[in-house]
Parts: structure tokens; sequence; C-alpha cells
């Protein structure tokens, strides 16, 4: 449809404007940006844990049982490699997934040439439709030593503290939460290397319930404590949708 204004009339310029505007709604009124994010293929990399032997590798799920490597994949949003990663993903929505980061570190010592290491990394949330990423801050979490098990938007594992009653603590975190749900102190820490050395796990797997609501943690050579999580999923921030 073709509209004919005349341009020596300012206010019939302006209806003409406006008119136009209504006759063609897509080119000014579309939605938000969907984003594609995607896991890549896996690939096999070296790892040497940090103070370790290269024979010496933590039994954790992410780690491959061979020593001295780990699996990872590429996070990819619109095709491109925004972060990469290693486990499983986690579902907290339909929309919103986490995930364990991996990191590409530099190892050498001032007076060495460059040498880069993989290690285990954080974990990121991830928003399927704005593609955006966001590092997760759990309390107490040790890349090293924390097995996450995740149950709705609740990450239960053994972490580390270093501040107040050093030590091992059983720790319980919700997604959106400023304080954890359960922190408590298990055993001291460090543990003794014959009893706990670092190739093997601190805790055993949590454990969840669903009904009541409750995770168990077991501290290595130790017995199962189990917490009752009181509260409902909380809040998550899934209405960005900007470009990451």
């Amino acid at each position: 449809m073709r509209i004919l204004c005349l341009a020596s009339v300012p206010l019939v310029s302006a209806l003409c404007f406006l008119l136009a505007l209504a006759l063609v709604p897509s080119a000014w009124a579309a939605g938000p940006k969907v984003h594609l994010v995607t896991l890549g293929p896996a690939r096999i990399v070296s790892y040497i844990p940090p103070q370790a032997v290269p024979a010496q590798t933590p039994l954790q799920p992410e780690v491959s049982a061979s020593a001295g490597t780990l699996r990872i994949r590429p996070l990819n949003v619109d095709g491109l490699r925004r972060e990469w990663t290693m486990g499983e993903v986690h579902d907290v929505t339909d929309r919103t997934f986490v995930i364990r980061r991996a990191l590409r570190i530099n190892d050498s010592l001032p007076s060495e040439p460059v040498h880069w290491t993989w290690q285990p990394g954080p974990w990121l949330m991830v928003d399927r439709l704005s593609g955006h990423i966001s590092a997760l801050h759990l309390p107490d979490f040790d890349p090293l030593v924390s097995d996450v098990r995740w149950f709705r938007d609740d990450a239960a594992y053994c972490g580390i503290s270093t501040t107040g009653k050093k030590g091992v603590v059983a720790v319980v975190a919700q997604l959106g939460a400023r304080r954890p749900i359960v922190a408590k102190l298990l055993a001291p820490w460090p543990q003794p290397s014959a009893a706990h050395p670092i190739s093997e796990p601190i805790c055993a797997p949590v454990i969840w319930q669903r009904s009541p609501m409750r995770a168990t943690l077991q501290l290595s050579g130790g017995q199962p404590v189990t917490y009752d999580v009181v509260g409902t999923v909380s809040l998550i921030e899934e209405n960005d949708n900007t470009d990451p």
C-alpha cells in the first residue's frame, strides 16, 4: 500500500507517518532476540592437580578414571564458543541450566616459558533464551574437593571453610539466596594425608530426598548427617532478554 503525504503541511505529514507505522508493525515491534545455546562435541585434555604428582587425580565424577585427563565440551552461543565446560548439565527450569566450567590456566613460574594447564572451575548458570552466562559463587566451594549434587535449584556438597571455624563444611546452597541454607562444620582441615590423601574424595556423594526435602552428607570414614531443607524454589532471574 502506497501512502501519499504532503510534505508542506507538517500536521498532515505527522499523521501520515503514524499511519505508516500502524500499517507496518512488524518492522518496529519485533520481539526479543532468541539465542541458540548448544554444547559442542567432547574432547579429552591433560590435567595435573595442583600440588600433586602427575599420577594423582581427584576421584570426582567430572574427572576421567584414567589419571591426568579431563573431558571438556565447548559452550556455544549462536555458534560462537563462550566457555569450556565439564561434567553433566543440570536443568533448573525449562529455560535455565547449570554446568561446571573448565579453566585453562597459565601454570608457569615467572622464570619459565608459558605453560597452559586445564583445571576444574566454578559452576555456571546459563539462560537458553537470552544466552546470558553467569558464574555461580557457591559458598565455601572448592574446585578440587567439592562434588556438587543438585536437586531443583539447590546445591549440596562438602566445602572448605577458610574463615571462622575452619574445616570441612556441609553446605546446602540455593540459587538466588544470599546465605546458604546449611553450613555445618564436619571436620578440621587439612585432613591427615594418610587418611584423606588428595587423590580421594573427602565426602561421599550427597543423597537427596524429595518429601520431606532432605540432604544427607557423609565425611569419608564418618557417619552420615541428614539436614532438612526448608523453603521453596528461589527466584531466578529469567526476564533478561538482552544480547550477551
